[in-house]
């Protein structure tokens, strides 16, 4: 009897799991290609090469890249994104919104919110003068020391320091441990959930002023709906939009611009 229920109540639970990946997929605006490239590829890859997706991306700069050379960095670890196995960096397409965001604020002091491989953080410094400084917050120690290992291949380890914690614990400390006075720019591509507390957070911190410009990556997909409604909602932001691609495809995704116009701003008619 419990036999020839079995195979029924697999069938069943086959159902309700593939119901809840629907929903789930819904609710977080996350794309097929994206869950089965991070969900079915990526630990079968992992399994089968006994090592993480990351550390293949780094062990693949380090083989084909040039040492010291932070455009030769980008195009490889973009060759290997591309080719072999997808991953979440900002890629090439909206890496050029990227460069010339920094390029116009040219600032002293910038902080990017989520490091990942350190694709974005060797985009950025590339870019900075010797006197500026990149701070990165990565939750992840791995990713953490991938990022580490990535910057000093590049060149870079001297304009950027990474920071090991979660966001909402660092962001307070920034001014007193990492003689933070307020920052130019801030990059965030950490946690979507984490965008507007963590930009309410570097607020009350004190750490933005007029003119700090923030640049959010991913606001389309897999999508910051609270951020975006709060920031063009708000007096004290002034948003621009740039349509692009989500990394390594052709679907839209788009980096939200948002100056911190201070507390003091006037209302919007």
């Amino acid at each position: 009897m419990l036999e020839g229920l079995l195979p029924l109540l697999l069938i069943v639970l086959l159902c309700l799991a593939l119901l809840a990946l629907l929903l789930f997929l819904r609710h977080h605006s996350l794309l097929p290609f994206v869950i089965w490239n991070e969900w079915v590829l990526q630990p079968i890859n992992n399994w089968l090469m006994g090592d993480s997706k990351e550390q293949r991306i780094l062990r693949y700069v380090l083989q084909h890249a040039v040492a010291g050379d932070p455009q030769s960095v980008l195009e490889t670890i973009d060759t290997y994104c591309s080719q072999k196995e997808w991953a979440m960096n900002v890629g090439d397409k909206k890496g050029l919104i990227m460069d010339t965001v920094v390029q116009e604020q040219r600032p002293s002091t910038l902080l990017e919110l989520g490091a990942y491989c350190g694709y974005s953080a060797v985009r950025m410094a590339r870019l900075l003068p010797p006197s500026a400084r990149l701070l990165t917050i990565e939750l992840n120690p791995d990713y953490a020391a991938i990022t580490q290992q990535m910057l000093e291949f590049a060149g870079l380890q001297d304009r950027v320091t990474v920071i090991v914690g979660a966001s909402q614990d660092i962001i307070p400390q920034l001014k007193k441990k990492y003689d933070v006075d307020t920052l130019d720019m801030v990059f965030l591509d950490h946690w979507k959930d984490r965008y507007l507390p963590d930009t309410l957070l570097l607020e009350k911190c004190g750490l933005l002023r007029k003119g700090t410009v923030l640049l959010a990556d991913n606001v389309i997909r897999p999508g910051a709906p609270e951020f975006l409604a709060y920031m063009r909602g708000s007096s004290r932001f002034e948003c621009t939009h740039f349509s692009s691609y989500l990394e390594y495809s052709e679907l839209v995704d788009g980096l939200e611009k948002a100056v911190y116009m201070g507390p003091g701003s006037p209302a919007r008619p």
